[in-house]
C-alpha cells in the first residue's frame, strides 16, 4: 500500500532538485539531515538528484540540543565543513538547524559558490504542499509586487488581531529579498514565499504580538508572546507561562543581543500551514515573521523566529493588506490567481 504522497512526494524532489537547484551531471549534491528530520524526503530528494546525473551525498548527524550557534559545542563542525567545502550544492533539511551556525558561516565563507537551500524541519506533507503544488511564475509575480511597494515607502507600520501594533522606518534605498525557493545561483536561498527587506532597526517602535509559533524554544503557541519594542530593543516580555519561559531561554544566553530584532518578513506561500514547523510557520499567507537574536551583520548566541498572523500593513499611510488578505488592487488580482484573496 502507497505511503501519504509517495507519489507526489517525488514529483516535489524532482522539482527540488531539477527545476529550483537546476543540479548538473556531475556536481556534488549534500543533504544534511538529523535524527529529528524526515527521512522519506531525504531519500526522495536524493534518489531525485541522481537521477539528474549528480552525485548525492547524505549526512546524518545527532540532533543537537539547541539551534544556529548554540549547537556548535555538539556539532561535528570540520567534518560537516571539509564535505560543504566540496559540495557544489547543499540542501539542509535538518530539525535543529544548521543556519546560523559557526559551520554554517565557515562553510559560506569558504566555499562562496556554494549554493545552498534551507528547509529545515522539512516533511514529506510540507514538501508536497510547499514546493510540489506551487505555481512559481504566479507567486513570482505577486512577491515581486509586494516588494516594490514595500521598500517604495518611508514609513511601515503593522497591526494583528491579536494586539500587535509597531512601526518602523525602511533604510534608503533598500533592495528586497523574496525567496521564491529557486537556487541555482551561488548564495543562501530560503523556500519559496517569504519577503525581507532592510529597515531601520533603531527606529522599530511598540508592540510585536507572537500569536502563531516561537522557534526555538517554544513551537505551537497557546497564548500569545507579547514583545515591548523600544529602538529595536525588547524591554518587556508578556503573556502566560509561554512568555515566562521564552524570556527565560533568550536571558539564558547572557548576551544582550538576543534581546534585539533582528528581522522583518512576510509570509507569502498558498501552500503553507502553521505547524509548528518555522520553515513552513513563516511562509503562512499574510503572516509577519520577526527574527531575534543572531543575524551575520550583528552576531548572537543563537536566534528565534516569532509568527505574527493576519497581518494588517500600511506603507506611507496606505494600507496594502488586511488581517492577511490583499486589499491593494493589483495586489488581490495577483493573489486570486494563486488562490489566495
Amino acid at each position: 500500500m502507497a505511503k501519504l504522497y509517495e507519489y507526489e512526494l517525488g514529483k516535489a524532489a524532482d522539482i527540488l532538485t531539477r527545476e529550483l537547484f537546476k543540479l548538473k551531471a556531475g556536481e556534488t549534491f549534500v543533504i544534511t539531515a538529523d535524527t529529528e528530520s524526515d527521512e522519506r524526503v531525504v531519500n526522495a530528494t536524493a534518489r531525485a538528484a541522481f537521477s539528474c546525473g549528480a552525485k548525492p551525498m547524505v549526512i546524518w548527524i545527532a540532533s543537537p540540543l539547541g539551534v544556529g550557534k548554540a549547537a556548535d559545542h555538539m556539532l561535528p563542525q570540520d567534518s560537516l565543513v571539509g564535505a560543504l567545502k566540496g559540495a557544489d550544492a547543499w540542501v539542509e533539511f535538518n530539525n535543529e538547524w544548521l543556519l546560523y551556525s559557526t559551520t554554517y558561516d565557515i562553510a559560506m565563507k569558504e566555499k562562496p559558490r556554494l549554493r545552498y537551500v534551507c528547509l529545515v524541519g522539512m516533511n514529506a506533507d510540507m514538501m508536497v504542499r510547499c514546493i510540489g503544488r506551487i505555481d512559481y511564475p504566479a507567486l513570482g509575480r505577486f512577491l515581486d509586487k509586494v516588494s516594490r511597494l514595500t521598500v517604495a515607502a518611508r514609513d511601515v507600520r503593522i497591526t494583528t488581531p491579536a494586539g500587535m501594533d509597531v512601526s518602523f522606518k525602511n533604510a534608503p534605498g533598500a533592495t528586497p529579498r523574496y525567496a521564491l525557493g529557486y537556487a541555482d545561483t551561488p548564495g543562501p536561498h530560503m523556500m519559496a514565499g517569504q519577503i525581507g527587506w532592510p529597515i531601520q532597526h533603531e527606529t522599530i517602535n511598540g508592540k510585536i504580538v507572537f500569536d502563531g509559533s516561537v522557534v526555538p524554544p517554544i513551537g505551537l503557541l497557546k497564548t500569545p508572546i507579547t514583545l515591548t519594542v523600544d529602538k529595536g530593543d525588547i524591554l518587556k516580555i508578556e503573556g502566560g507561562k509561554e512568555a515566562v519561559e521564552y524570556e527565560a531561554w533568550l536571558r539564558s544566553f547572557k548576551d544582550p543581543n538576543m534581546l534585539k530584532i533582528a528581522h522583518v518578513c512576510y509570509g507569502f506561500n498558498p501552500g503553507a500551514k502553521l505547524k509548528g514547523d518555522i520553515v513552513e510557520d513563516e511562509r503562512v499567507w499574510g503572516c509577519v515573521e520577526w527574527g531575534i537574536g543572531n543575524m551575520v551583520w550583528r552576531p548572537a548566541a543563537s536566534h528565534s523566529d516569532g509568527i505574527c498572523l493576519n497581518a494588517s500593513v500600511w506603507l506611507d499611510g496606505v494600507q496594502i493588506l488586511d488581517k492577511g488578505k490583499s486589499i491593494h488592487q493589483e495586489l488581490a488580482e495577483l493573489a486570486r490567481v494563486l488562490g489566495k484573496q
